[in-house]
C-alpha cells in the first residue's frame, strides 16, 4: 500500500476509535500508549483470519462439522455405540448428535425433510432420493406368550396365524413390520386382526408377555429388549432376512455426513 492511502486509513481508524495511535514528528513515527495496547489484539485478529482458511479446508475434508443421527432405540443401540466411538477416535472434530426413539418410518421422514442427517432403521422399501448402507442382517420372528399354543412349534406355519390377535408398532405399509405382516396374511390367507398398537418395542414385548396377543418382531429385539413370559419362534415358510440400514439424503453435500457414513 502506498503511503498516502495508508495515512488516510490510519486517520480513519483513529477517528473511529477517538484516540491517536501514532505520534508523528520530524524525528519519525512511534506508537502512542493506545497504539501499543492494540498490538497484541491486532496480532490475534491476524491469526484468527489465517485460521478461517484452515477451518474451511477441514470442513471440506469432513474433519469438522455436525451430524444428526437418529435411531430406533435399544434394538439398534449396539450399532450406534461403536459408530459414535469410532467417530470420536478418527474424526474428533465432528459433533455427532444422537436422537433415539425414531421409528424407521418417522426417522426416514426426518431425513428427507432435513431435520436429521442420518438414520439407522429397517425398511423394505426406500425412496429414490435416499441412499443407504447395510449395517446388519436380522431374522424376522414371531413373539408369543410362553404358554401359547404356538409356543409348542419350533417353526410356526403361517396357516396357524389366521385367528390370532396381533399387537403392532406404529408404521405405514412401507415400514418393515407392517409390510411383512401383510405379506404373512397373503401367504396364510388371512387378514391380520390388530387389537392394539404399542408405542415401542419394550411395550410390545410387555403386552405379548401379558397374553394380549402375538407380534412380529426382529432378532435384534429378542437379543436386546427384556421380554418376560415371551418366547420367539421362526416362521414357515422363511419370510426372508431383515436388513438394518444407515440411510441419508441422496446428494447431501455435508462432508461430515459422508465421513460418518464411510466410518459406518
Amino acid at each position: 500500500m502506498a503511503q498516502p492511502p495508508l495515512s488516510r486509513l490510519i486517520r480513519k481508524i483513529e477517528a473511529e476509535l477517538g484516540a491517536a495511535l501514532f505520534d508523528r514528528s520530524t524525528r519519525g513515527v512511534a506508537l502512542t500508549p493506545q497504539g501499543e495496547a492494540l498490538v497484541e489484539p491486532a496480532r490475534e485478529l491476524v491469526m484468527q483470519s489465517q485460521r478461517i482458511k484452515e477451518i474451511v479446508q477441514r470442513t471440506q475434508g469432513g474433519m469438522i462439522g455436525r451430524v444428526r443421527l437418529g435411531y430406533a432405540g435399544p434394538s439398534v443401540g449396539h450399532l450406534v455405540g461403536p459408530l459414535a466411538r469410532r467417530v470420536r477416535q478418527e474424526r474428533p472434530g465432528i459433533a455427532l448428535e444422537l436422537f433415539s426413539s425414531q421409528f424407521s418410518h418417522r426417522g426416514l421422514e426426518k431425513v428427507t425433510d432435513g431435520s436429521l442427517d442420518l438414520v439407522i432403521g429397517r425398511w423394505d422399501f426406500l425412496p429414490a432420493e435416499v441412499d443407504s448402507r447395510v449395517l446388519a442382517r436380522e431374522e424376522l420372528l414371531l413373539a408369543v406368550p410362553a404358554g401359547h399354543r404356538l409356543a409348542t412349534f419350533e417353526i410356526v406355519p403361517v396357516t396357524e396365524l389366521a385367528e390370532e390377535p396381533w399387537i403392532v408398532l406404529p408404521g405405514r405399509s412401507a415400514a418393515t413390520l407392517p409390510n411383512r405382516l401383510n405379506l404373512l396374511g397373503v401367504a396364510g390367507g388371512f387378514l391380520p386382526r390388530v387389537v392394539q398398537v404399542a408405542p415401542d418395542s419394550a411395550t410390545l414385548m410387555l403386552l405379548v408377555g401379558a397374553e394380549m396377543g402375538i407380534a412380529l418382531t426382529f432378532s435384534g429385539v429378542r437379543d436386546r429388549v427384556p421380554a418376560e413370559n415371551v418366547v420367539f419362534r421362526r416362521l414357515g415358510p422363511e419370510p426372508g432376512e431383515v436388513k438394518v440400514r444407515l440411510a441419508w439424503r441422496q446428494g447431501d453435500e455435508n462432508p461430515a455426513l459422508a465421513a460418518v457414513a464411510e466410518l459406518a
